[in-house]
């Protein structure tokens, strides 16, 4: 956006990286809707479309906003009229430095979760966000042991409701589908594997987009297809090495079956998970897929950022950090102005597209010496993606957050086919998630922008036999 506003302005995009996500097959499904994939792409393909910008491949070492300088890692300097950091977010690590423990948040490290499984007989998967419930669902022939810190699973994106809806497609047979690979994977010429390895492990990866498991073969050793027991409302505890485990003499579990009581496993296990509810299970690797934390570190240090509780860089509504010519978009920062009652931040990629977007018209309108109103996606939350293969539609407070006690929920179900609820406050609908081919998105949206009194309605609203459409076009 920057590359068109000012064809004659030099504008650096500085990468730690080789290839650059870039976002393909964009459709505005609706007003706040939009669906994309997102493909990395070698970063000669964004200079050659816009002249003007030029892809700097090195990590940033130092910058020292008081004299407008970013420092390089291979020893440069670069100077800056305005500068915007979206350096993204880290994987949270249950535990750091532990070769058993795996954190997906990238494209890098889905591969190396992909070179683990295929000699994997049982893993453990911590945490409840988008990427476990997706990485569950996906893998086949490997037994997996969900450990979830809440009641119910994807507690993130759903209530209980709607993961009694799922919860029956874990354990289905899945057909053999077979995907077409969207992403495709670039690596440098001379960058061969030998590289690979010795490139730093906490060298960040790009974040994986909505289709980051498509094309990766998720197949362990065993030939069932799925295989997975869910441990509620439990943490990790401790992770034992096999030989502490030996010294410790405790009992560890085998995978759970239908009916019979849990018996000790006789198998030696490479690393052993001690969950707070007191059982111990033995596997070959646990997925740490329990969210991220900002990636603000590389620009502290010298640079007095105003940082929100989450640890994300304070940015106002045209998306100014407290420091003076210095934006920031995406995962890096945190919404500090006051928010429409139905949007909240949440670090997603449909977010992160709106916020770059916005960041550049933000920073041409301030060189301009225009002023600019916030941006009409900030208006709504709204995200789709998929989950066992459903549609899934989530629409401003769809958990009703922050609401209080003062809601009240309306739902209809169709066991495998569909799962709707509104949450609705004084005859307002607030926020909604729809699951499955639905079609109601489009209503719902105008429905909870205009804030129209539904009390008459009632639970009309939700009565499949009634077309609600028809009635608020």
């Amino acid at each position: 956006k920057l590359a068109m506003d000012f064809p004659s302005e030099d504008i650096f995009l500085m990468t730690a990286s080789p290839v650059i996500k870039a976002v393909t097959n964009f459709r505005q499904v609706s007003k706040t809707l939009e669906e994309f994939d997102v493909e990395e792409q070698p970063s000669s393909l964004l200079e050659n479309r816009y002249p003007n910008i030029k892809v700097i491949e090195s990590a940033v070492k130092q910058l020292k906003s008081d004299e407008h300088k970013i420092l390089t890692e291979d020893g440069k300097e670069y100077m800056y009229e305005k500068l915007c950091l979206c350096a993204g977010a880290k994987p949270k690590l249950i535990f750091e430095g532990n070769p058993y423990v795996l954190g997906i948040r990238d494209t890098d490290s889905a591969q190396a979760f992909q070179k683990n499984l295929a000699q994997a007989d049982r893993i453990v998967v911590v945490g409840n966000g988008g990427i476990a419930l997706e990485l569950v669902y996906e893998i086949q022939g490997c037994e997996v042991i969900w450990a979830i810190k809440d009641k119910a699973i994807g507690n993130t994106f759903f209530d209980a409701g709607a993961a009694e809806f799922l919860i029956p497609k874990l354990t289905a047979e899945k057909g053999e589908t077979p995907i077409q690979c969207k992403r495709t994977k670039y690596t440098m010429e001379g960058s061969e594997e030998k590289e690979r390895h010795t490139a730093a492990s906490d060298k960040m990866g790009s974040a994986l987009g909505p289709d980051w498991h498509e094309g990766l073969q998720l197949k362990g050793t065993k030939e069932f297809s799925h295989k997975v027991h869910i441990e509620i409302l439990c943490e990790v505890k401790k992770i034992h090495l096999q030989q502490e485990f030996i010294q410790l003499q405790r009992t560890s579990l085998t995978f759970p079956k239908e009916e019979k009581n849990v018996e000790p496993d006789q198998v030696l296990w490479p690393v052993y998970v001690e969950l707070t509810n007191g059982k111990i299970y033995g596997c070959n690797f646990i997925v740490s897929a329990t969210g991220v934390v900002p990636n603000v570190k590389p620009f502290l240090d010298g640079n007095n950022f105003a940082l929100g509780e989450d640890g994300g860089l304070t940015v106002d509504k045209h998306m100014h950090t407290s420091l003076p010519d210095i934006y920031a978009a995406g995962d890096i920062c945190t919404a500090s102005w006051e928010p429409s009652p139905v949007w909240h931040q949440m670090r997603l990629w449909t977010q992160a597209r709106q916020m770059g977007w916005y960041a550049a018209k933000c920073m041409a309108a301030d060189t301009l010496g225009e002023s600019i109103d916030l941006d009409f996606s900030f208006e709504l939350f709204a995200h789709v993606t998929k989950f066992f293969n459903y549609k899934v539609v989530v629409l401003g407070k769809y958990n009703a957050q922050g609401l209080g006690l003062d809601h009240e929920l309306m739902l209809r179900c169709t066991k495998g086919q569909e799962y709707v609820k509104v949450v609705m406050q004084n005859g307002r609908m607030m926020g909604a998630v729809l699951i499955g081919e639905t079609d109601l998105e489009e209503t719902f949206e105008n429905l909870i922008l205009n804030q129209m009194d539904l009390s008459a309605y009632g639970e009309d609203l939700l009565n499949p036999d009634i077309d609600i459409e028809d009635y608020f076009d």
